[in-house]
């Protein structure tokens, strides 16, 4: 039987489906009952669920990443779609389609990958140059690169995101740099390449998405600035060392670019080529984050997806020029 996935499913739907289980966490009721609170998901979406009258024993037999087959129904709560359970059983992770539950881009990686580094190959700095080279030497890295998600859930978050979601910066910078002739252009694009180069180690996304250890004690801006500076100091040891001025104007917008203290920024920028790299940065997320929630997302059914939180809105689905 095909697989249902998540996007497809209606509210009121009784369910019986292998899916990709994340994230469980045991709680108490008002009443102090038991339940568990986690994350069903395939490639389509994700859904809240929830095990009501829930044992510690099992609590424990449910893996924190990986398969289970459910028994349950679906229903809607506060306009977002929830899957009650009723039974849970685990199912190995050789026995499904991983095709199915690990979203993916939908554009060629390997062109991507070229493209990025077509557009690189204009950095006239032999500074930035021999620095952004050392990444790309970085066979290794350059795989997590073009595999990893984006973000875990607000964005490009599919396997492929990060890739997709660098290019799209880079081109944009590209089309805006003729309008800023005092953009310092071979720092921006540069800082746009490694500006989230550590989700590579911030998360993992080997069966479902899930931040690693050090992700959670760190986080890929205090990563990422681990990163570039272990490759600077690489060069240096090889004779050719990046001048501090231009290793802290890189390292500056790498940790300024979420634009925001509340955001995560440690620092706010403070330079044109910061400000154009966090701008991008937010409007390459927005863009891809709202098109997937319209697409999506349910709210009540009619024009308007639910409240978004983080976009501080409703999102309107009609579309008065037709779709492309």
């Amino acid at each position: 039987m095909a697989h249902l996935f998540i996007r497809d499913i209606q509210p009121g739907q009784t369910l019986q489906e292998t899916y990709m289980v994340s994230q469980p966490v045991l709680r108490h009721t008002s009443r102090g009952d038991l339940y568990i609170a986690m994350f069903l998901s395939d490639k389509t979406g994700k859904a809240n669920s929830r095990i009501w009258q829930a044992t510690e024993e099992l609590y424990q037999a449910i893996p924190s990443e990986g398969f289970v087959r459910i028994r349950g129904k679906s229903e809607l709560y506060q306009g977002k779609l929830q899957i009650i359970i009723n039974d849970v059983v685990v199912v190995a992770p050789e026995t499904v389609n991983l095709a199915d539950y690990m979203p993916r881009t939908e554009k060629d990686i390997d062109q991507m990958f070229r493209q990025v580094k077509d557009i690189l190959a204009a950095i006239e700095s032999p500074d930035l140059k021999r620095l952004v080279d050392a990444f790309l030497a970085d066979h290794e890295l350059m795989r997590q690169f073009c595999a990893a998600p984006a973000a875990m859930t607000m964005h490009h978050a599919y396997l492929g995101g990060l890739l997709e979601h660098t290019l799209n910066m880079l081109e944009a910078a590209r089309a805006l740099f003729g309008l800023y002739p005092k953009i310092q252009k071979d720092i921006v694009l540069a800082a746009i390449f490694v500006h989230d180069i550590a989700k590579t180690q911030e998360l993992s996304y080997k069966i479902c998405f899930s931040y690693t250890d050090s992700g959670q004690l760190l986080g890929h801006i205090i990563q990422g600035t681990q990163m570039i500076t272990q490759k600077a100091d690489i060069l240096a040891l090889d004779g050719t060392p990046v001048p501090q001025p231009v290793l802290e104007s890189l390292l500056h917008i790498v940790v300024s670019h979420h634009g925001q203290y509340d955001f995560g920024s440690p620092k706010l920028p403070a330079t044109p080529e910061a400000f154009m790299v966090s701008y991008l940065d937010n409007l390459d997320a927005k863009m891809n984050q709202t098109a997937a929630l319209i697409e999506n997302d349910l709210g009540d059914g009619g024009n308007w997806t639910s409240y978004q939180k983080s976009l501080e809105t409703r999102l309107y689905r009609c579309r008065p020029l037709g779709e492309d």
